[in-house]
């Protein structure tokens, strides 16, 4: 078994939690083998149930007409047990953004976003049912975590999202999912041996997995080094999203409480680690905030900082929560953000927001439905 991160270690959901059931998902094309001849049925039914998983998005056994009618149920209670049931889904932008809310097997909540744009579709995941890194302008920092998700209860949001996509359920026509984000709840390299689990099976080929491209992954996380470390040795060609959101250690300490262990620059060295290892450019994602952390002065030390790095840096401008102190930059103060960057040859570009109809702020809608 691999060694937990250190993140996990640090972080791990609280005591007592309910272990979500066992799902294909979970497991290896082996495991998968040996967990199907456990329930009494020959092991080449593994790859049958993976077919109609992975591939088909076939959930129904009535729908599994490959397999004998006396073995489905057996089958399915063995080893695609039902983990999350759909809330509501709520829809903006002529239904191409779409919001879901999840109910897991043990009443915890948790929200996966799919946008849809002209050339291409992307899903924002979650990995943990709330978040211990408490950043204060985060709405699911302040809800606290929950628990981890499973590798199966991640995956299954993007089974579903490509199900919908298939169905026409996201206006435009069936498409096919390009781009997988872990920005919703959760930081991921907390759950770390779920989330590299999920990737596995996001990207392992049909029907062993979803056959999806790994540079269509992008990580985030606010910087626990020492799991960023294990992450650039697992071979991955995904992309690294550093939640930064100040060049300063003292800002940061406060945005980003965790970096009272982790400092800028042992993140952003940890960041550019990965890059040499995965050929990746290292994404630096920064939330503008206004009056905190949004000072032309601030951009131009974020630019020295990065100055001549395999980097791309990501403003995001800040989605408030009801309610909160914090909300978004000026549009004046965001231009002059960009050009303090752009000035000493980092690419900068303002990320495209979407979502504030409903809830679009991760945690928003879980929230409000507690």
């Amino acid at each position: 078994m691999a060694r937990p991160a250190p993140g996990e270690l640090t972080f791990a959901a609280p005591r007592g939690a309910k272990k979500p059931p066992r799902h294909l998902a979970d497991l290896s094309p082996a495991e998968r083998k040996e967990a199907v001849a456990a329930a009494g049925e020959k092991p080449f039914r593994a790859r049958q149930l993976s077919q109609h998983y992975f591939a088909r998005y076939a959930h129904d056994p009535e729908q599994w007409t490959d397999i004998p009618a006396g073995s489905r149920e057996r089958l399915r209670e063995a080893l695609l047990p039902e983990l999350m049931t759909v809330v509501r889904h709520l829809s903006t932008d002529a239904g191409t953004t779409r919001k879901t809310l999840w109910k897991l097997f043990d009443g915890t909540l948790v929200e996966s976003v799919l946008m849809r744009y002209p050339d291409r579709v992307t899903m924002c995941i979650s990995s943990q049912a709330g978040c211990g890194m408490n950043c204060p302008f985060c709405a699911t920092g302040q809800a606290g975590l929950d628990r981890n998700l499973s590798t199966a209860e991640i995956v299954h949001q993007i089974v579903d999202g490509m199900r919908a996509l298939r169905d026409g359920e996201v206006p435009g026509g069936p498409a096919r999912l390009s781009n997988i984000v872990f920005m919703g709840m959760g930081e991921p390299l907390a759950n770390y041996n779920r989330v590299v689990g999920a990737i596995r099976r996001l990207t392992d080929p049909e029907p062993d997995g979803l056959g999806l491209s790994q540079r269509g992954i992008t990580v985030s996380t606010v910087g626990l080094v020492p799991a960023i470390h294990r992450f650039a040795d697992e071979g991955f060609k995904c992309r690294l999203a550093v939640s930064l959101h100040a060049p300063d250690d003292e800002l940061r300490d406060t945005l980003v409480p965790v970096n009272t262990r982790w400092k800028v620059r042992e993140v952003l060295d940890a960041g550019l680690e990965y890059a040499a290892k995965s050929g990746r450019r290292l994404s630096i994602e920064y939330a503008l905030i206004r009056d905190i952390n949004d000072q032309a002065w601030r951009g131009d030390r974020l630019g020295r900082l990065l100055k001549g790095k395999p980097v791309h840096v990501n403003l995001i401008p800040l989605n408030p929560t009801p309610g909160s102190k914090w909300t978004a930059s000026r549009p004046e103060d965001e231009q002059a953000f960009v050009e303090a960057i752009a000035a000493h040859g980092v690419p900068v570009t303002i990320r495209d927001t979407r979502g504030q109809e409903i809830d679009g702020a991760c945690g928003q809608l879980a929230a409000s439905e507690r």
